[in-house]
Parts: C-alpha cells; structure tokens; sequence
C-alpha cells in the first residue's frame, strides 16, 4: 500500500500542474493608449454665452490643428453695421490673443495671435469689407495668420463667403485671404491661399 500511495504522488503532481494557467507570448491588442490631448471641451453654455454677448467662434492651435472654440463678443445695440464689423473683428482679435481658460490649457489648446493687435475699417478707396491691422499681416507668423483668416472670414466681421480682405496700417497694400481646410490641417506650414487686391 505505501509503494502505491508513493508511486501515484509524481503522477498526482504533473496533472495538477498542467491545470495551471500557463504564460502566453501571444502579444494582445487593447487599442491605443488614451491621448495626453484630447482637444476636447465640455459643450458650452448657450445662454451664459449669450449673456455675455453675441456668440462667435474663434481658432485656437490644439495639437498641429486649428480648432474652433466658442466665444461671446459685446456688441451695443443700435451699432451701425459698418462699425458694428469693426467692433466685431476687434472682439474676435482680442479673443485670439487672450490665454486660453484652465479647461482649453489642460485641453492642449494654445494661441500665438500677439496681443495689443488693434483691426479698423477701410480707409478711403478701400472696398468696404476690408479690415486693417495695426500689424502688416506679413510680419504675423504662420500660426497667427491662419488663426486670424479663419476666424475673421468666417465671422459677422466679413462677407460670410469664407474670405477676408486684410491689409496693414494704410497705405499697405491689401490681400484676400481664404481658410482652406489644409490651413485648418497644417497652419505651421501652409499659408492661407491669397492675392492681391487692386484699386486700394
């Protein structure tokens, strides 16, 4: 009986071990890991928005992209719309060039618009959507332009035809700047497609 019970031992031993879970080498796919920037906000609220002025949108740089963030502009009632652009593309630089909130920073969103950068409105012989800015529009970097375009032709400030007419302190010349989305995709290295403008 005890040669028995000592001969079934090894034989007891080698199967409780092969009900063991063995380690597998076969790699396993869970998805990428989470992004360290989403670009992503909690939704807005519309009526706080609105209690703070006309709601507007402007680009902000998240990642390599532009992305629009919403914003409120005052504006006074009864503001003749020839100002009232004025007032309008003023409120949306002053918006560019301010820090991003906490929630945009820990969002990843930046802005390299300058501040103190002041917009008027045509001079004479200018057409009459035209924007003029403190600032030649050439000295702005390739950042800064891309977010001005696309933020300013697609604003009560403009036409509403994707397109803005941009000029610095007069007599400089004026360009019709477009927000493409390969500006929106890659504002570091494409430049908002322009040309110039004639009988300024």
């Amino acid at each position: 009986m005890t040669v028995r019970r000592l001969l079934a031992l090894p034989l007891l031993g080698a199967l409780l071990t092969g009900c063991g879970i063995r380690a597998t080498e076969v790699p396993t796919d869970f998805g990428a890991a989470p992004s360290r920037v989403p670009c992503s906000l909690a939704g807005p609220d519309v009526s706080a928005q609105s209690s703070r002025g006309v709601p507007v949108q402007v680009f902000l740089l998240c990642g390599a992209s532009l992305v629009a963030v919403d914003r409120a502009v005052r504006v006074p009632e009864g503001t003749p719309d020839a100002k009232r652009r004025v007032i309008v593309a003023q409120g949306l630089l002053d918006q560019l060039a301010a820090s991003p909130s906490s929630a945009e920073r820990s969002a990843g969103y930046t802005t390299y618009v300058p501040g103190g950068l002041g917009v008027s409105g045509p001079a004479p012989k200018d057409p009459e959507d035209t924007l003029r800015l403190s600032t030649p529009p050439s000295r702005l970097t390739s950042y800064a332009l891309a977010q001005l375009v696309c933020t300013l032709s697609d604003s009560a400030a403009t036409e509403d035809d994707g397109s803005v007419i941009l000029g610095g302190p007069r007599p400089g010349p004026l360009r019709r700047y477009e927000c493409t989305d390969d500006v929106r995709d890659h504002p570091g290295t494409t430049q908002p497609p322009s040309g110039r403008v004639t009988g300024a």
